[in-house]
């Protein structure tokens, strides 16, 4: 089964998420930051379809772990936040959102 990445700090909206995800008849695995998302990637490389991932983590935030599943691989991102600025939206789609 194809699985979903869903990487985000909000423990509430990660498990929103995941039973919205699981309701489509997909699997979800969540991490709730950076290191431990790219962690889980990197075990479920051959089945992860998809990465959901959030920009405003602590500690490594979001558009650095993309920049690092980028070194590796090709799996869809999509980026998950609440800014509005252009600049950050740009910055996304640049680094292979």
């Amino acid at each position: 089964m194809k699985k979903v990445l869903v990487v985000d700090d909000d423990k509430e909206l990660c498990a929103l998420m995941k039973k919205c995800i699981e309701q489509e008849g997909l699997s979800a695995i969540v991490a709730h930051e950076g290191m431990a998302g790219l962690r889980l990637l990197e075990n479920n490389k051959d089945e992860c379809s998809l990465v959901i991932l959030d920009v405003m983590m602590p500690g490594l935030d979001g558009f650095h772990v993309l920049q690092m599943i980028r070194e590796t691989s090709n799996v869809p991102v999509l980026m998950l936040t609440a800014k509005s600025d252009e600049d950050d939206k740009v910055s996304g789609l640049r680094l292979g959102a």
